[in-house]
């Protein structure tokens, strides 16, 4: 029998056990026919076309799980193109017949996915709150009297109602986040750039993502995987030159400072344990941080002249069929027309400001964590006031794209009544996203909030994401190699991070390296020394840089066991003990930054 909500993990293991693929194929159809949600889809496959498409996977790749998405079944947002579906982006008459799959579609098509149907969302995905669709509006799987999130909507709640395994979204103010949020879902939000827009009728054509709603962050994480990599048609499509952006092994993630609220908005008394508790018992160290100009940068997606893109995005057709567009989507776009070249400058001005403010938080941050959402209304209170309503479900979200970051959203609990369910966001800085899979999987277990409609599953240790400290190796530096010194380029130029500040055991000494350029220190251990332990920092770098990085490093210094305060070993700078003979000695300074400060007075 298969389980509520069936999530790849899950599924793959039934396939292994003997389920036959057209087994499958007939609970979904039976499931699709019974939901009790008939605002889900906009065009759902036939029975007889999934059936054909199970049956042309078995033609071409008949043992199960033999390619990496293998009968797994999903859903697609309808203004990502399927081909033999038609596109509408929920605007009847906007639509058309694609010729061929978005890029994304081809590529899980090709890894063994069945597209049951495209999926309902708020009309040229503007909004984020499912109501805006002549479709009708889909509604949270715990309450029907709530909206669902959007611009998502049909793509959430088929996953969390148990008719898809994952499902395709797109995100430019965070539609791929707040319908994960309100279904109890993971909602998997790439770097910009990372998963190709080919296909995809845009939003805001230089800030949207295509994302992956899931059950849990690690069968998003595989999706999104298989999304991934350039795509010469997409003009803001990425490719990578060097390792993505690592963060430390569970790092540490943060709360938010008193100004990170609004008394304007009603919050609902979601999660009766506060993600922040949870976090901490991951090992997180928890740090207050300004949002002012991560609120300020959000703005700036619906007030300032980026809503002019969502006007480019669709000048012709809402030119001649105005009527034709829901009346609040319909104003928000057409606002777009009080914006000028010379706002757009002045809005890229500020966004680079803010960009900057926001750099220096991360200075404190490893991982930004955030509500998904401070609220969640009724459909009849969202529609009695859409726009106001709506803005309240950004707060936390729509800064993400406009600076780049990876994000990933995952359930943090239900309110005390067990009624509605809540989600945190993590974030990370830009291609970060495989770094930050750990951490949230780790989030999503902690808390226990189960999968979609199904609050109390257990989530398959198959689908547990890995740390990703096995692909990386933490090195000790204690002189030109520390943040700010001649040599740290040598660090950061392949990616690597600062994990973290701190000081050696007692026994060690340090001397300057007589006629070495730029000047360096031997660090020589010597037991039975009681010192104070000098400064140094423990930096992450990938595994194949660390390898360059030792075969580069001249005599008489070479790595070894470098003991810190706390007892932990880790490879690090030593020095051969004959080169300090004779040599100053600067143990009393406490560290090498000390002594280069002394020469300077």
């Amino acid at each position: 029998m298969l389980p509520q909500i069936l999530d790849i993990a899950s599924l793959k293991a039934a396939y292994a056990s003997g389920l036959p693929l057209l087994d499958l194929v007939e609970e979904v159809t039976t499931r699709m026919e019974a939901s009790e949600d008939p605002a889900v889809f906009i065009t759902p496959i036939s029975a007889d076309d999934l059936r054909a498409a199970a049956k042309a996977l078995l033609a071409r790749a008949p043992e199960p799980n033999s390619l990496p998405l293998w009968g797994i079944p999903f859903a697609v947002k309808d203004n990502i193109d399927v081909s033999g579906f038609p596109t509408t982006a929920a605007c009847p008459a906007f639509a058309y017949q694609p010729e061929r799959d978005a890029t994304v579609v081809a590529r899980l098509k090709a890894a063994g996915a069945l597209v049951i149907g495209k999926t309902n969302l708020d009309q040229f995905a503007t909004g984020l709150n499912g109501t805006r669709s002549p479709y009708g509006a889909p509604r949270s799987v715990f309450d029907s009297a709530y909206v669902s999130g959007g611009s998502s909507s049909g793509s959430a709640v088929a996953v969390a109602s148990g008719l898809a395994s994952f499902s395709l979204g797109t995100d430019t103010a965070g539609s791929g986040r707040v319908p994960a949020a309100f279904n109890n879902l993971v909602g998997v939000k790439p770097t910009p750039g990372l998963v190709p827009n080919v296909g995809v009728v845009p939003a805001c054509r230089s800030v949207d993502v295509v994302t992956v709603f899931a059950a849990t962050v690690g069968d998003a994480t595989s999706v999104r995987k298989v999304m991934d990599g350039y795509e010469a048609q997409d003009p803001f499509s990425e490719r990578l030159n060097q390792p993505p952006c690592p963060l430390p092994d569970f790092g540490s993630a943060f709360s938010m400072a008193p100004n990170a609220n609004s008394s304007a908005i009603p919050r609902s008394k979601l999660c009766t344990t506060p993600p922040s508790k949870r976090a901490k018992s991951l090992g997180a160290t928890i740090v207050p941080f300004d949002y002012a100009p991560f609120r300020q940068a959000a703005e700036l997606l619906y007030n300032g002249p980026w809503v002019a893109e969502r006007l480019a995005a669709v000048k012709d057709f809402i030119s001649s069929n105005a009527d034709d567009v829901d009346p609040t989507v319909r104003k928000i776009i057409e606002g777009a027309k009080a914006y000028s070249a010379v706002d757009a400058f002045e809005g890229l001005y500020k966004l680079g400001a803010l960009g900057q403010k926001a750099r220096a938080e991360w200075e404190k941050l490893d991982i930004l964590m955030l509500p998904t959402s401070p609220t969640t209304y009724t459909v009849e209170d969202m529609q009695a006031d859409p726009i106001v309503k709506n803005s309240h479900f950004g707060r936390y979200t729509n800064f993400a794209n406009l600076f780049g970051y990876a994000a990933i959203a995952v359930p943090a609990g239900f309110d005390s009544k067990g009624h509605l369910p809540a989600g945190v966001t993590l974030f990370g800085p830009g291609f970060s996203d495989d770094a930050l899979a750990p951490f949230a999987d780790a989030m999503h277990r902690a808390l226990g909030a189960g999968m979609g409609k199904d609050r109390h599953a257990a989530l398959p240790e198959a689908s547990k994401v890995a740390s990703p400290a096995s692909n990386w190796a933490q090195i000790v530096v204690v002189g030109a190699h520390l943040t700010g010194m001649p040599l740290n380029h040598e660090l950061t130029g392949p990616g690597g991070r600062l994990v973290k500040a701190c000081k050696t055991a007692g026994d060690y000494r340090l001397y300057v390296l007589p006629n070495t350029t730029p000047p360096k220190p031997g660090l020589i251990r010597d037991p039975g020394f009681s010192g104070g332990g000098l400064d140094v920092e423990v930096w992450s770098i990938p595994y194949d840089a660390f390898g360059r990085f030792v075969a580069n490093i001249p005599s008489p210094l070479g790595i070894g066991k470098v003991t810190l305060e706390e007892g932990s070993q880790v490879s690090g700078f030593l020095c051969e003990p004959f080169a300090v003979q004779g040599a100053r000695e600067v143990t009393d300074l406490g560290g090498w930054r000390a002594y280069i400060a002394s020469l300077k007075t």
